[in-house]
């Protein structure tokens, strides 16, 4: 990286060298049976620099490239962007732990019995579903430097696992399924062993509904399928400098229930979307967006950040080692004091959504949303009556989330990003056929 660095040095005025590796081994499991056991490696470097002003960026997966790699972000220069913020100096860090070195000792024969024990536990429940598995672990590290001084490194590892399963039967498909990720090894798979057969459990018996505006309790899935994008989309500090984002200019206002509170907080020690800092060398920190149904911040890069005359936040995000742009670190929705039994006792008549299909279809930056129930619960006289099919919801975000019912005590982490309760939302359109 250094070598590197100085190189473009000699071309450039500033320059920052980025360097991801990562090595997974993953389990996989299809049709109950173990598929393949696998195990790849991979690196990305890549190199911004500022040449006369403008940016540059280069990408390459060999160390061995260095004159090309330098060439590449050189040349392009000419052609991008007018640089309007200044590489980071040296930055002081949250010791947050993302490493965990028990993720290695892992052996793949402890992974496949963990796979194992998830689908004869789902098949023995419905000899009839078809499940697909996977447990997985990665292992890797993010070093940053920059000419203004910064040098920053940071090792991390991950252990997921999810099972899914499929049962047809004629025209009528079944989906189920959940997973878990951790910065540490995950020893047992019974909590996803008992939501799916929780899902399991509630479908056996078909429901239906009429075509209505009713209460809606979202699962912290269905809060993902639902809810998420549109938010994740409007608190982007690019799309609030571009006008796009209907928050522009309510910083300080009141848009939400009292009873809503969203955090950004990538600096809980252990969780898979932590880290000290971001992929620009920024501190991470525990950031509200969203304060008792008070808009307080959006989240920013370095380059968004200088357009919007403010400060990066720490949410300079890479995918692949692309160029940084805004994104999410580890979304919290703040818990509620209210039991997912309380509220599905509170519904006459309602739904429950475990998961959306085709969530973010829509007005995404608008605050809508509409999808087909992929795996949903008819609620009557405050039980769960049985499943739900051919179903559609609609509504939006901004208008659901003012009047929310009750937020639930049962935060759980979906994906590596997101952690958030059940959400019960008072009136929502479903249509049924």
């Amino acid at each position: 990286m250094e070598q590197i660095l100085n190189l473009a040095l000699k071309k450039c005025e500033a320059a920052e060298v980025f360097s991801y590796t990562d090595e997974e081994i993953p389990v996989v499991f299809e049709s109950n049976r173990l598929k393949n056991i696998e195990s790849s490696q991979s690196t990305v470097i890549a190199l911004r620099v500022i040449k006369n002003g403008g940016i540059g960026y280069g990408v390459t997966t060999s160390v061995e490239e260095a004159e090309k790699l330098v060439s590449m972000a050189v040349d392009t220069a000419k052609f991008g962007m007018k640089a309007r913020f200044e590489l980071p100096s040296p930055q002081q860090y949250l010791p947050v732990k993302t490493y965990d070195s028990a993720v290695e000792k892992v052996t793949i024969e402890e992974m496949v019995k963990l796979g194992q024990e998830m689908v004869e536990a789902v098949t023995r429940a419905s000899s009839e579903l078809i499940c697909d598995a996977g447990i997985s672990r990665h292992c890797g590290s993010i070093s940053i430097i920059n000419s203004s001084g910064l040098s920053a490194s940071c090792r991390s590892s991950l252990f997921s696992l999810g099972i899914g399963g499929t049962l047809v039967r004629g025209t009528d498909m079944l989906f189920v399924g959940d997973g878990l990720s951790s910065c540490r090894p995950i020893t047992s798979g019974k909590e996803v062993i008992d939501n799916v057969l929780r899902q399991l459990d509630w479908a056996k018996h078909p429901a239906s509904l009429t075509s209505r505006t009713m209460p809606v309790i979202f699962t912290p899935h269905g809060v993902e399928n639902a809810l998420i994008a549109p938010l994740a989309s409007a608190f982007n500090g690019r799309m609030v400098l571009e006008g796009a984002s209907p928050l522009k200019g309510k910083l300080g206002e009141t848009l939400f229930s009292s009873s809503l509170s969203i955090i950004d907080d990538a600096t809980t020690d252990y969780e898979a979307a932590s880290a000290p800092f971001d992929d620009e060398g920024i501190p991470t920190k525990a950031m509200p967006l969203i304060n008792r149904g008070t808009i307080e911040n959006f989240y920013y890069d370095l380059h968004t950040a200088a357009l919007a005359g403010t400060a990066s936040t720490g949410n300079g995000n890479r995918g692949g080692g692309s160029l940084p742009s805004p994104g999410i670190n580890a979304l919290t929705i703040k818990s509620g004091d209210t039991s997912f039994e309380e509220m599905v006792a509170d519904i006459k008549e309602g739904l429950i959504i475990e998961q959306l299909m085709g969530g973010e279809q829509g007005n995404i930056l608008g605050g809508d949303f509409s999808g087909n129930v992929l795996l949903g619960f008819k609620i009557e006289n405050g039980k769960i009556a049985g499943r739900v099919k051919n179903t559609m919801i609609h509504g939006n975000v901004y208008q659901l989330l003012k009047d929310v019912a009750a937020i639930g005590n049962d935060s759980r982490w979906v994906g590596t990003s997101l952690k958030t309760p059940s959400i019960y939302c008072p009136e929502i359109s479903v249509a049924t056929k």
